[in-house]
């Protein structure tokens, strides 16, 4: 987050409760971005003038002493896991009575030092201690050092092999990111800070500002730096262009020195979601798993009521045979297996299951206003259904066309004229759901109705599959505000064939400027949408781009001087087609 977050006011504790997602027969677990997570609402009054909502940003996971410690932006506290797969939240406020501030580890630096963990906010000043615990699931912190001497917007520590550590920060469109050692005795900085780079718009067509990749109101931003090292070599990463945008991302640059000089890695940016129901991949960190596996975890995008209302995805990522660092976002927000043991990230963890109701027909209870009904089954989390009320009893229907074989269902809500700021205690969500093959004859599904969990994206993964072609979700109580949804997403398998193969793929790359193409194809009668992907070698197609609706895209986050590469494949809801043959385009 930028340094335009800072306002003053002091904010008051509350407490969060953990989501506890549903388990297939023999433990095999999938996850479904956003992540379900008991999101805070926004603690910033002026945030929240266009509705109070849900927000964080900037996450960070580190394991520390065999579990998974997730931090992110303005919570009140963090979450803990065993598994990546179920997170109990941990109350904690890390400000004290003398930081007159709402940021509340706003894009929190996390590290281990031997057996303790150490956690640092966001902070222009130089007047915030850096906490540490040797018991985080009790809550247990006390100051390893306070003040800590640098003033560091989204700092992150780094830990070389060598036994020194490190600090890079920077969040600006006008500065550098920046590196400097600290003391591993003292935790304060040695030596002079030293500018390591900046971002290069002319260059780097994703660089540019605006949803449109246009430099409209404002130059970009870099923010949000990451170091890695892998192999001997530190890849230091980053996110860029604007948090508020599809096409936020993380890039890297890459050094045989912890300080540099840095050099791009031409496949870039790293971590990419500019299509689908969520959007966005930017703002995150690189950590391995209890096998060694790699994983991405990123800010996602809503903004909405306001341009900070974001959500965090999880992403499978590694290096290639050639040092290349990549996240995979194929299919980033469809049900993706978690691993248990050691995995290839290049193998996609995606299940197969298809999204089984876009733009299917659906049917409400009630509607407020023109938050319609069909905006619940359009693969945007920016548009939402509202009921009237957030009454017992109101309920939003969808029919799948067919009877189909359904897998999982994703339940995403909205925030319709909610009532709270901060994180809240004892907050829930209870609903039924009800599934039937005719319409008529409704059998219960699902029955939450005694959750006492919050779960603004309640991800359902069925113990056994069904076959069935309605499904209705009845609410049973809201924790604020109208029974809203952003996305009733049913996941599973069609009984039809698979799509043809895309034709009349053309990637039309300009001659003024190469940072830009327009990609075109022949409309598919038998799809709903198009995977697009793209890479800077015909082997190397790490990014991936979800278009809906649509038969053309303009793809315009090129490096002007290098040749790209460039395949489609079409989707339904049986499954995915062939891809056209990869095309270079120079």
């Amino acid at each position: 987050m930028r340094q335009t977050l800072l306002l003053c006011l002091a904010v008051l504790l509350s407490l969060a409760t953990e989501a506890q997602p549903m388990a297939s027969p023999g433990g095999q677990r999938t996850y479904c971005n956003p992540l379900n997570l008991d999101y805070g609402y926004t603690p910033i009054p002026n945030f929240a003038e266009a509705g109070r909502h849900r927000a964080t940003a900037d996450p960070v996971i580190t394991l520390y002493k065999g579990d998974y410690y997730l931090f992110s932006t303005n919570q009140w506290g963090y979450w803990w896991s065993p598994d990546l797969y179920s997170w109990k939240f941990v109350p904690r406020h890390f400000l004290k009575p003398e930081h007159k501030v709402y940021d509340d580890l706003c894009a929190p630096a996390v590290f281990v030092l031997g057996d303790t963990l150490l956690v640092y906010g966001s902070t222009q000043e130089k007047n915030f201690p850096i906490w540490m615990s040797t018991n985080p699931k009790a809550g247990e912190w006390k100051e390893a050092v306070d003040p800590f001497q640098v003033g560091a917007w989204d700092p992150a520590f780094f830990l070389d092999d060598d036994g020194k550590l490190y600090l890079y920060w920077g969040s600006s469109n006008v500065y550098p990111l920046y590196g400097q050692q600290i003391s591993r005795k003292t935790l304060q900085p040695i030596g002079q800070r030293k500018e390591l780079f900046k971002l290069n718009d002319e260059k780097f067509g994703w660089q540019r500002f605006g949803e449109y990749l246009d430099n409209t109101f404002l130059d970009p931003f870099m923010e949000g730096a990451w170091m890695t090292k892998y192999q001997g070599k530190h890849y230091l990463q980053y996110g860029a262009p604007g948090t508020e945008f599809s096409g936020y991302a993380d890039g890297v640059q890459i050094s045989d020195k912890p300080l540099g000089p840095f050099t791009p890695q031409k496949h870039n940016p790293f971590a990419y979601k500019p299509g689908g129901f969520a959007r966005g991949a930017g703002h995150g960190n690189t950590f391995q798993d209890t096998w060694g596996n790699w994983w991405h975890l990123s800010t996602m995008v809503v903004s909405v009521k306001n341009n900070f209302e974001r959500r965090l995805g999880l992403w499978p990522a590694g290096f290639d045979k050639d040092g290349v660092l990549y996240s995979n976002t194929d299919f980033g927000d469809y049900p993706h297996y978690l691993p248990k043991g050691p995995a290839d990230h290049l193998q996609s963890r995606f299940t197969g299951w298809m999204l089984l109701n876009y733009q299917k027909p659906v049917q409400a209870s009630s509607t407020l206003g023109g938050y319609q009904p069909n905006y619940a089954v359009d693969e945007s989390i920016k548009t939402y259904w509202s009921a009237k009320t957030g009454n017992k009893g109101e309920y939003l229907q969808t029919d799948l066309g067919e009877v189909s074989t359904v897998h999982a269902i994703q339940i995403n809500y909205a925030d319709q004229d909610a009532e709270f700021l901060g994180k809240q205690q004892g907050t829930y969500h209870q609903y039924k759901l009800w599934e039937s093959k005719d319409g008529r004859k409704w059998k219960l599904l699902t029955d939450k109705s005694q959750n006492k969990t919050d779960v603004p994206h309640d991800y359902i993964e069925l113990e056994k599959p069904v076959q069935t072609r309605y499904l209705k979700l009845e609410n049973i109580h809201m924790p604020t505000g109208k029974f809203a949804l952003s996305g009733l997403r049913i996941f599973g398998k069609g009984n039809g064939s698979v799509p043809n193969q895309v034709k009349g793929f053309v990637v039309l790359r300009t001659e003024k400027d190469k940072r830009s193409a327009w990609l075109k194809w022949t409309p598919s009668a038998d799809a709903y949408a198009y995977n697009i992907h793209v890479g800077v070698a015909p082997d190397k197609l790490y990014s991936c781009i979800l278009v809906h609706g649509a038969a053309e895209y303009y793809f315009k986050g090129m490096d002007k001087d290098l040749p790209y590469y460039f395949t489609i494949e079409a989707l339904n809801e049986n499954g995915v087609s062939a891809r056209t043959p990869v095309a270079e385009v120079k």
